[in-house]
């Protein structure tokens, strides 16, 4: 564990590194984000380290002040007494750690020799050589031991972990409601910086499992459980919910709402205020208002909207059907709620799915986008589907820019790790794509094409352990889908490469078999099964039998992921795949010649 934790905003990183440097020339052990393993929960790492660490450095500015982790780890750190903070551009500290004494470090010019930076660095080493120092017992004259300073007990923190709520309608195609209830209710109370709150993938790892509540608060170091049901029927909503003490098994707060099914953001707002009064939290006037804040007060448009997410989720990427399917229902929202931001984000991912398997423009994608961009500028997510229909188009450049606004709004965003994984893998840029890849993976747990991805990713890289694990992950999800959709054959699919990366080719090979006979014209699982047959296989010709038909119809926006895929590396010198590129890079010139008179007509 290292000796100065850094917390800071993802986009300050440039203004950082000098720091970090600075810190490690002392001979101080430094750890920041950019150091977290590819792999590990991001989540549980962050905690490890900020609650072994001998000093947090926080670093302030006008991007970090607005950061709920940033502000909740400068809290933590401030009722432990190890915070030293520093500030950029007099951005406006939040108000409960105002009174700290703050270093503006505006003048510093990355010089460990100024004022700023060696008063930064005392401080550091104050906090440092105090936690050496009550590591063991101080001694005075002829060995006596001293007493303890009486140190003030820190204020009370609490944190939660949310488990799933039970889906009680009686209907299994009511999950995604329940779901998405949880979802809310995490989202809302994690925007209360005094308040811990366990991630939505450890949280939801335990769904429908019988817990012990007890042990599971003692083995995810929390205080305190949420659980409840939903039952959905008639109209009507009916809500359980009970607040249960980690150390004593104690039923702290509990209550059944009962309601019109429109009242849900009601009902999700009046748990997230009783947890906070019942663990007697002041929320502050930006954390009451953020809670209350949501895409849409139509609780129809909103149930809609979570609908088409989890088709978009757990369907296999680039299927047609699916694609159509998301589009429809987002259609449906919006026309529901016109100013429903979200939802229009979500249909414009539906259109480039459709581009990607049909072909095609972009216009209504970037329609779609532009309209959710109109209704919400700072929207994370539109700004990542942008960059994905920017790349579908052949503009790496804008397609760049815009996840990398994407990713300085909102770092924890599913959508926007997915998009720069995406970017980068078409890159070429391996260890980002793997760092994407696995954050998205582990913000769903219904993903199964990031965790498919991440064989791929680190295969490119020779890495045999995270092979290994990407494959076993991917087959475990795969399996759960299988289990209710037998049938599935795209998730059978992205299941036969996780079998041949694990060896068991025999079962890779019977599953292909059944697949293709079930779903021959899936042209995505085709595809995937060609870049198994390469890589895994090593039988180029059953490959190139598979990939041959889908180039010759492959689409404009498909055809650069196609050639740059690390999978079929190996054909590129192969005469039969170089013609067949050079076939369907001269059909597509064509039919844009084509295209671009009549459009000059028109």
């Amino acid at each position: 564990m290292a000796d100065v934790f850094i917390s800071y905003a993802r986009a300050d990183k440039a203004r950082v590194a000098p720091l970090v440097a600075a810190i490690e020339a002392k001979g101080w052990s430094v750890w920041w984000d950019p150091e977290i393993s590819p792999g590990k929960e991001f989540d549980d790492e962050i905690d490890q380290e900020l609650q072994a660490a001998k000093a947090v450095l926080v670093v302030w500015t006008p991007v970090s002040v607005t950061s709920r982790w940033v502000r909740g780890e400068a809290r933590d750190a401030a009722e432990r007494g190890i915070l030293v903070p520093v500030r950029f551009d007099q951005a406006r500290l939040p108000i409960d750690v105002r009174a700290l004494h703050t270093t503006d470090l505006d003048e510093w010019g990355e010089n460990p020799a100024s004022a700023s930076a060696q008063a930064c660095l005392q401080a550091l080493g104050a906090m440092i050589a105090h936690a050496a120092g009550s590591a063991s017992p101080a001694t005075g004259k002829a060995g006596a031991t001293k007493a303890a300073p009486e140190v003030a007990k820190p204020a009370p923190r609490y944190s939660i972990c949310v488990l799933p709520f039970a889906n009680m309608s009686g209907d299994p195609d009511q999950e995604y409601f329940s779901d998405g209830i949880t979802e809310d209710i995490i989202t809302d109370l994690s925007k209360v910086s005094a308040l811990r709150v366990v991630s939505r993938n450890t949280a939801f790892r335990h769904k429908g499992e019988n817990v012990d509540i007890s042990k599971l608060a003692s083995d995810l170091n929390v205080t305190h459980v949420l659980e409840g049901s939903v039952r959905k029927a008639g109209g009507r909503v009916r809500v359980s919910a009970q607040l249960i003490e980690g150390e004593t098994d104690d039923h702290l707060w509990a209550e059944r709402y009962d309601r019109e099914d429109t009242d849900i953001f009601a009902i999700q707002d009046e748990i997230s205020q009783a947890i906070a009064g019942a663990l007697k939290l002041r929320l502050l006037p930006e954390e009451k208002k953020a809670i209350r804040k949501r895409g849409t007060d139509n609780a129809k448009a909103h149930d809609l909207y979570l609908m088409a997410r989890e088709v978009y989720a757990t369907s296999p990427e680039g299927d047609p059907r699916t694609a159509q399917a998301v589009v429809q229902i987002c259609q449906r929202a919006t026309e529901i709620d016109p100013n429903y931001a979200e939802a229009w984000a979500l249909m414009a991912i539906g259109y480039r799915q459709l581009r990607e398997a049909q072909g095609g423009g972009s216009s209504e994608g970037l329609a779609a986008i532009g309209r959710a961009l109109a209704l919400d500028p700072d929207l994370a997510e539109a700004h990542a589907v942008k960059a994905q229909l920017l790349q579908q188009d052949d503009d790496l450049a804008g397609a760049a820019a815009e996840a990398a606004i994407a990713l300085k709004l909102d770092p924890e965003s599913y959508e926007v790790n997915r998009s720069c994984a995406r970017l980068d893998y078409q890159l070429q840029r391996f260890d980002d794509t793997i760092r994407f890849y696995e954050k998205a993976a582990a913000l769903m747990e219904a993903d199964i094409n990031s965790a498919a991805m991440l064989i791929s990713c680190y295969t490119a890289v020779g890495d045999a352990a995270g092979t290994r694990r990407a494959a076993e992950l991917t087959l475990r999800r795969a399996d759960a889908i299988l289990a209710h959709d037998r049938n599935n054959a795209g998730v059978i699919g992205y299941s036969v490469d996780a079998l041949a990366a694990l060896g068991e080719t025999e079962r890779a090979k019977t599953r292909m078999e059944r697949a293709l006979l079930m779903d021959s014209g899936n042209r995505n699982m085709r595809y995937n099964f060609a870049c198994m047959l390469v890589l895994r296989l090593n039988d180029k010709d059953a490959a190139l039998q598979l990939l041959a038909p889908l180039l010759e119809t492959v689409a404009d926006s498909f055809l650069p992921y196609v050639k740059a895929d690390p999978d079929l590396a190996s054909l590129r010198d192969d005469p039969r795949w170089v013609a067949m590129v050079a076939k369907a890079e001269a059909r597509l010139a064509a039919a844009k010649a084509a295209v671009e008179p009549a459009n000059q007509t028109a």
